[in-house]
């Protein structure tokens, strides 16, 4: 006679392709982009028919947002390429 095969069922665990901390690190960088896009967005004129040149040209949405932008995709790069601990 041929005995019954039993196999005991495990409950696997989800096997994530990151640990915990690098999400965050991503969340992080992703804020990062979103806050440089942010600032990159332009405010509404007063008068649309006239072309205000100081505040598009201005030092915040020609250079500290898009600085803000690549240093999110810095983090974000960066939070791929990191190695758990342990």
């Amino acid at each position: 006679m041929a005995t019954p095969n039993t196999t005991k069922k495990t409950a696997n665990k989800p096997v994530f392709l990151f640990d915990k901390t690098n999400y965050y690190i991503m969340f992080g960088g992703l804020a990062l982009i979103l806050l440089g896009f942010a600032l990159m967005a332009g405010g509404k004129s007063p008068d649309p028919h006239v072309f205000n040149e100081k505040e598009i040209y201005s030092f915040r949405r020609i250079t500290l947002a898009p600085i803000v932008i690549i240093a999110g995709f810095v983090v974000e790069v960066w939070a791929i390429m990191r190695k758990p601990k342990g």
